[in-house]
């Protein structure tokens, strides 16, 4: 009797594991680690957000919603993107509650790409988009960024790039791991190349509230983009809510209504309490969100400000809370010198390939962290540099 073989599809077997997770496994299980490493904010939940989801359940608020979310969320959202961005979408067609941004951009990836169709992807980049875009059989193309330039893609990289297969670009502002983010001029040169190409957008704009020095804009506001862009953002980032896993989709109707069906047939619907929770923290004004975002760019400052007195020079980023050092100095990988510095003086942060070949040279640190933890991991990080200097 032959033994039985299990086979696994030949796109799963090929995907790599995240860079992060594989990172941070070897964290697990040390003791007095200080980490810098996970995007999370370390704020809780505000209150009154907690407390409308606890009174959801206790009034019996257990079933299912709308496969699109409750219509009233919808509508807080609709209302919410066009007192902030300007943004217009009809919360009935064009508006689609996710189970946080990475279910809606997987639903976008599912909703656009065929087998065979080329998606652009900016490096540095967030490590889910490669995996999504090979997942549905497509072809990443990954476009490397000068850190000249603050890692910010510009029209030429999107032109050089581009052939009769390419549909698709995703564009993630403020950038995951760089902090990079655009002006509004920006936005409009690659607003002009991405119609000029034809192309379908994705913009994930998640941080889009934790833009430090300027207002954030939306690149679906400039003429003839709404038509050719998936918006995505939710609350996990400025609302301190990761935990609770919501976020949203905007778009065209064609296309939210087939990443409907998506989501139909995989997620069925966010939890409903967590719906409530997100109404609630549309509901409760920008006070809170300008608090942590206050203290963001506090400790933005005091990180990059310090990196770049240790020698690990540091562009200053201009949203998100991520700093992303060179540690080419330092004459070791990115790999190494993540495993060295958490070898030797506890302090846990992200090789720069986590997020693409481009990020060799580079970790991630993310300031989403209390001041003295940040001052107690600077000073070990500044005593790790001293001795591999020696």
């Amino acid at each position: 009797m032959k033994n039985f073989k299990i086979n696994i599809s030949e796109v799963a077997h090929k995907i790599p594991p995240s860079g992060i997770r594989v990172f941070f496994d070897l964290v697990l299980g040390m003791k007095d680690v200080i980490s810098l490493g996970v995007g999370e904010p370390d704020f809780v939940t505000p209150w009154n957000v907690r407390e409308r989801a606890i009174d959801s359940i206790e009034k019996g608020y257990t079933s299912y919603t709308s496969n699109k979310g409750m219509v009233e969320l919808r509508i807080a959202v609709s209302k919410y993107l066009k007192r902030k961005y300007s943004l217009d979408y009809d919360p009935e067609e064009e508006i689609l509650i996710t189970v946080g941004v990475s279910e809606g951009s997987d639903l976008a990836f599912r909703a656009i790409v065929d087998p065979g169709v080329k998606v652009l992807i900016p490096e540095p980049y967030y490590v889910s988009y490669g995996p999504m875009t090979s997942l549905c059989g497509g072809k990443p193309v990954f476009i490397k960024t000068d850190p000249r330039n603050g890692f910010k893609i510009t029209p030429k990289d999107i032109t050089r790039s581009c052939d009769r297969k390419t549909k698709g670009i995703i564009l993630n502002y403020p950038n995951n791991p760089s902090g990079a983010s655009y002006s509004k001029g920006e936005l409009k040169n690659l607003a002009d190349v991405i119609i000029k190409k034809d192309l379908i957008l994705i913009s994930d704009e998640i941080y889009g509230e934790l833009t430090y020095d300027s207002e954030h804009v939306s690149i679906a506001t400039f003429p003839k983009m709404k038509e050719r862009t998936i918006y995505l953002n939710g609350f996990s980032k400025a609302f301190a809510m990761t935990g609770w896993r919501i976020g949203y989709a905007c778009g065209p109707a064609d296309i939210i209504g087939a990443m409907t069906k998506i989501h139909q047939y995989t997620m069925m619907c966010v939890p409903i309490m967590s719906q409530f929770a997100a109404l609630e923290a549309l509901k409760m004004g920008d006070r809170s969100v300008f608090e942590m975002k206050r203290e963001y760019r506090r400790r933005r400052e005091l990180v990059i400000s310090r990196l770049n007195e240790i020698g690990l020079l540091c562009h200053k980023p201009e949203g998100a809370f991520y700093a992303f050092p060179s540690i080419k100095g330092s004459g070791l990988s990115s790999m190494d010198f993540s495993k060295e510095l958490l070898k030797r003086e506890k302090v846990a942060v992200v090789p720069g390939t986590a997020f693409g070949e481009s990020g060799e040279g580079y970790i991630r640190i993310s300031y989403a962290s209390g001041i003295d933890k940040l001052k107690e991991s600077l000073d070990r990080i500044e005593r790790f540099m001293k001795t591999i200097r020696r």
